[in-house]
């Protein structure tokens, strides 16, 4: 933020923002999450956005992930070309891990996901998709990004829910070559199962985020 703001120091209202660059509460907003993104602020109830140290931003990217629309608004913000790893059952750790029995064939996409303003990877992403949206699967275009996006608007299915699971592990052989890293280094696994609105999962990603480049946040609302 060059400089002119130091760390730990209230960062200016968005009433101020607004009369100070002459835009609107909508295109400070969005300036602010992008700003929340990179770690450079945190926004606190009770206490308004303050400007984040270095030490506590780490060089990671900071993703807000609470909702669908998060989600899908980090694969558009990002970008990834993917390639077909071929068609079958799921693997054994990952059915395991969703704890439900998923049969039938699978068909499944790598790719390394980056963002804009970064040069290393920020991800490492396994998509599958179940074998009665292969329809929608053979027209999909691997270098436009978002796959979801797509079989969406080809197969007419729609999210009722999304599930999503969080582990630390240890990176393997593949992972550690894509994301620039040593085998056995921390890697963040977070996999999400896509439920259509009659309850049965339809699609399943599991992406692997390194240690000391990706922080997880998100909100949480009380109710009543």
């Amino acid at each position: 933020m060059a400089g002119r703001f130091s760390n730990g120091t209230t960062f200016p209202t968005e009433t101020t923002l607004c009369q100070q660059y002459d835009v609107s509460r909508f295109t400070i907003r969005e300036a602010l999450k992008r700003l929340q993104a990179e770690g450079l602020i945190a926004r606190k109830r009770g206490s308004g956005t303050v400007v984040q140290p270095a030490a506590a931003r780490g060089g990671a990217l900071h993703q807000p992930l609470s909702n669908v629309g998060e989600i899908l608004q980090y694969a558009r913000d990002s970008k990834v070309a993917y390639e077909s790893k071929g068609r079958g059952p799921l693997p054994t750790e990952v059915a395991e891990q969703t704890g439900e029995d998923l049969a039938g064939d699978w068909t499944c996409f790598r790719g390394v996901r980056r963002h804009p303003d970064r040069r290393r990877a920020i991800a490492v992403t396994e998509a599958y998709f179940h074998e009665r949206l292969d329809d929608a699967v053979e027209t999909l275009d691997l270098s436009a990004g978002t796959l979801f996006s797509q079989i969406e608007r080809s197969s007419g299915v729609r999210v009722g829910k999304v599930t999503q699971d969080i582990q630390a592990i240890a990176a393997d052989a593949d992972i550690a070559r894509d994301l620039n890293l040593d085998e056995g280094d921390p890697v963040l696994r977070i996999l999400r199962c896509y439920y259509d609105p009659t309850g049965t999962i339809f699609e399943i990603s599991v992406s692997f985020h390194p240690g000391d480049r990706f922080a997880y946040s998100m909100h949480i609302d009380v109710e009543g």
